[in-house]
């Protein structure tokens, strides 16, 4: 029969909304009542998976499971719900980079096949990298494709001047975590995660730091943790090692900025826009900032009621976009 442990875990992944933990843990122990010879046993715990699976997959069960209830109380004011509207294959990235990407989807996708296996899938995530070049958006689009939410926490709302308050809400939202499967975006995390060697070090946001490295590192859900940052070379090393994947985003270059200019563009009415002039205009600037141009070319067309957006003009744009950056 089933262990006291894989009871309790069963009880927990219950409690949590986490299905997808508990038909792992229900198929572990009926490989362990196979090994006893109860063959039966095991068959009919198997087929009760199934069918509950296949209950899952119907139009009628195919709400959001772990979408629960808002965060309430002292944890809605760390938690802030962002709309996850992308999709993976939305995104705009080089090819090593998405199937990287893709890959930690897929995982997410089959926890239940990789836990009856023993293995666990990519859930700490650390993405570094200029701003505007897709981390946020990642998340947003890895949320979209698991249909999950995505809560940014606002670490404004965490740091506190007093240590203990700011761990009691560390804890909170990592409870949280463990009870709730979402996809939790810690931003700018360089904030809490600098290095040993940055001059404004203190004692207290190191032990916080400590505390952050506990958590993740005994992660009890299926939750998506990622740790994003601006600044990759002030992160401590010694975090690296606590998290499953680092990805690092880049300013898109050639194809990628052609390709962020179309979809931007698409069903906009454009002479017949010259691709060398533009590309040079946009080198070095983010996908944020290119989006941003494109959209000021657009505003202009129309309150000049012009008939399309010409070279000149998206060029225009994209200059004033980097003088922008550059004060």
């Amino acid at each position: 029969m089933a262990t006291a442990t894989q009871i309790k875990a069963l009880l927990q992944s219950h409690n949590s909304g986490d299905e997808e933990r508990f038909y792992a843990i229900a198929l572990q122990v009926a490989a362990a009542e196979s090994r006893r010879g109860h063959e039966a046993l095991a068959h009919e715990i198997k087929k009760m998976v199934e069918q509950a699976k296949q209950r899952r997959s119907t139009p009628q069960a195919s709400p959001s499971i772990f979408h629960v209830a808002q965060p309430q109380g002292e944890v809605a004011e760390l938690l802030e719900e962002v709309d996850a509207g992308w999709k993976v294959q939305d995104l705009i990235l080089p090819e090593p980079l998405r199937d990287r990407i893709f890959r930690i989807l897929e995982e997410q996708q089959h926890l239940s096949k990789l836990k009856e296996h023993g293995l666990r899938p990519r859930q700490r995530l650390l993405f570094t990298g200029p701003p505007g070049c897709g981390k946020t958006m990642t998340a947003s689009a890895l949320a979209t494709d698991l249909s999950l939410p995505l809560f940014v926490v606002r670490l404004d709302s965490l740091i506190t001047r007093y240590l203990g308050e700011s761990l009691s809400k560390l804890r909170l939202i990592f409870d949280t975590v463990n009870q709730t499967r979402a996809v939790y975006l810690f931003d700018e995390f360089d904030s809490i995660g600098y290095t040993r060697d940055f001059t404004g070090d203190v004692g207290e946001m190191r032990r916080l730091l400590n505390s952050f490295l506990t958590f993740i590192e005994k992660l009890t859900s299926n939750s998506l943790v990622i740790a994003a940052t601006n600044n990759g070379e002030r992160l401590d090393k010694a975090l690296y090692r606590r998290f499953d994947d680092l990805i690092e985003f880049g300013l898109p270059e050639g194809t990628h900025i052609w390709d962020t200019i179309q979809a931007r563009l698409a069903g906009v009415p454009q002479s017949r826009l010259d691709r060398s002039q533009i590309l040079k205009a946009a080198q070095g600037l983010s996908y944020a900032e290119i989006t941003r141009a494109c959209e000021d070319g657009v505003k202009e067309m129309l309150l000049r009621d012009l008939k399309s957006l010409t070279t000149a003009r998206l060029v225009k744009c994209l200059t004033e976009r980097r003088l922008f950056l550059n004060h």
